[in-house]
């Protein structure tokens, strides 16, 4: 079994594969956790699902959190005896990263592409993933992640209209049918949401234009508020484990490493 984890700024996602088979899926909110902490919940949450730890056999991690690669590392040498292989630099995806600097790509975005690489091989796709931030990136159909756009996703919206004036309340992010609201909560709810759609659906368009051309090109979203959008005509697929299917796929083409005999504190 592989283990795939997606350290977010909001949550971690995880999943576990027999091969390319999805097994089970976890969530948790991120938070800046010990060694111990992170590894007695995978074990935990690993036997909840009625999964064996010890049946293990690899690792995978995207994390854009760099705080937790040193508890994420150490909680999987100390509770799999395994040693994580994170998405990083010298990490093999079948990629050719066509970007000014490859390696200020975040982790998630390359698990992205590898994933719609695979999954939709010889597509060109633009992907949307719905996370803290909204990142929005081209891959061509030969395999290059050409770039693409973040802003910020709707809960930081959210939080900084809660947060940074005197009357507007934190509300629900829900899919309104009128833009027009009739009250204080009804008009944020309907600026969230449909402001959000001009943009992504803006956004999209550019660059589908700018990097393909009249070339046929999938749309396909993934991320917490991608389901928000599933009737709005945006998206050709909604995968909402996709950057763990990149890290599962990534798994497959690098070596196992095993884990130290000394762990580090």
């Amino acid at each position: 079994m592989n283990l795939c984890i997606d350290v977010g700024n909001s949550q971690m996602h995880g999943a576990v594969y027999d091969g390319d088979r999805f097994v089970t899926q976890f969530r948790k909110e991120s938070s800046r956790s010990s060694r111990d902490e992170i590894g007695l919940f995978l074990v935990s949450v690993l036997r909840e699902h009625g999964l064996d730890p010890s049946l293990v056999e690899r690792i995978g991690i995207s994390c854009v959190v760099p705080d937790e690669l040193y508890s994420l590392r150490n909680a999987c040498r100390i509770y799999f005896d395994l040693e994580p292989l994170f998405l990083e630099a010298g990490v093999k995806t079948k990629l050719k990263i066509k970007t000014r600097n490859p390696l200020e790509v975040g982790a998630d975005r390359i698990a992205n592409a590898v994933a719609v690489s695979e999954m939709f091989s010889g597509q060109n796709a633009v992907v949307v993933d719905f996370g803290t931030a909204i990142t929005l990136d081209a891959v061509s159909s030969q395999r290059e992640y050409l770039g693409g756009s973040i802003c910020a996703g709707l809960g930081l919206a959210m939080e900084a209209l809660g947060s940074n004036t005197a009357k507007l309340p934190f509300v629900e992010i829900n899919a309104p049918k009128r833009a027009l609201g009739r009250s204080t909560i009804e008009a944020i709810q309907s600026g969230l949401y449909f402001g959000y759609l001009g943009m992504i659906r803006n956004l999209v368009d550019r660059i589908r234009q700018e990097a393909f051309g009249d070339e046929a090109t999938l749309v396909i979203a993934t991320g917490g508020f991608s389901q928000l959008y599933r009737d709005a005509g945006l998206f050709d697929e909604i995968v909402p484990d996709l950057v763990l299917r990149g890290v599962n796929a990534m798994l497959a083409w690098n070596p196992i490493e095993k884990a130290p005999a000394q762990v580090e504190n």
